[in-house]
Formats: C-alpha cells, structure tokens, sequence
C-alpha cells in the first residue's frame, strides 16, 4: 500500500522537483498557522482572556479560519505523506502528531456542534465544560505542532 503511494504521480512530482516541494510544505505550514492561530486566541477567549471580546463576534471567524487550516494542512500533509509513507508510518513522532491532531479535531467538532458552544456564541457567556474543553484544545494543538517539529529528529 505504501509503495503504491509512494509511485503515485503527485509523490513522484513532489520528490523530483525541489520547488514543488517547497511550496506544499510552505502550504502546509501556512495551514498549521490558520489553525494554531484561531484556534488558540479562541481557547483563550474561552478561559477568560478578552472578556469584553464578544464572543459572537470573534468565535464564528476564528473557527472558521481554523477549519480551513484544518483542510489546507490535511491536503498538503497527505501530500507531503505521499513523499516518503512508509519512512512516517514508521516514525513515532509522526504517529504522535497523527493521534494528537484527530483528538484535536474530534475535540473541536464536538465543541462546535454543542448547545453550550451555541449558547456562548449567543450570551457571551462561557460553560465550564465549554472551558475544560479549550484548555483541553490548547493543549492537544500545542502538542500536535512539537510532535510535528519532531518528525525530523527520528
């Protein structure tokens, strides 16, 4: 399977042309900042930070633009896979990053289609579990990018 990967056309270009390369990889890193980014000035906000930031306001953006880093750095790191998959499936940090980012996304997604989210967008104010949940997504997001970073060290 990993072998066939490997030879698919896209993996071959990637591998043949240094400039291609650069630019996916620069994509892909560009996703991991509209992810990182929101999604951290929006834990924040949620544990308490900028109060007087409504929610309403800043919440519906910030996920937003996280959601499509999320897309841009799950097309370009399928991408960047494809380059060498049986060298990353092999490689603990990568493994790592893998389970880091889906609780992550699983974590978000369970915010986002809760009634406490809904309600804080509405009142501004912020659920316990709502706060649990941030710390929780700040911390998987922060985890995510150092076993990311780490990759290269195995």
């Amino acid at each position: 399977m990993w072998d066939a990967l490997a030879h698919w056309p896209g993996a071959v270009a990637l591998r043949q042309s240094s400039t291609l390369y650069l630019f996916v990889n620069a994509a892909h890193i560009l996703g991991i900042g509209l992810i990182l980014g929101p999604i951290l000035a929006l834990d924040a906000r949620m544990l308490g930070w900028a109060k007087t930031v409504p929610l309403s306001i800043l919440g519906p953006f910030l996920s937003g633009t996280a959601k499509l880093g999320v897309i841009v750095a799950v097309l370009t790191g399928v991408a960047l896979f494809s380059v060498r998959p049986a060298d990353y499936a092999d490689n603990p940090a990568f493994l790592s990053k893998i389970g880091l980012v889906l609780v992550a996304v699983a974590n978000a997604v369970a915010v986002d289609r809760s009634r406490a989210w809904r309600n804080a967008i509405a009142t501004n104010e912020i659920a316990a579990r709502l706060r649990v949940q941030a710390a929780a997504s700040a911390g998987l997001w922060i985890a995510a990018l150092v076993a990311g970073r780490w990759i290269g060290f195995l």
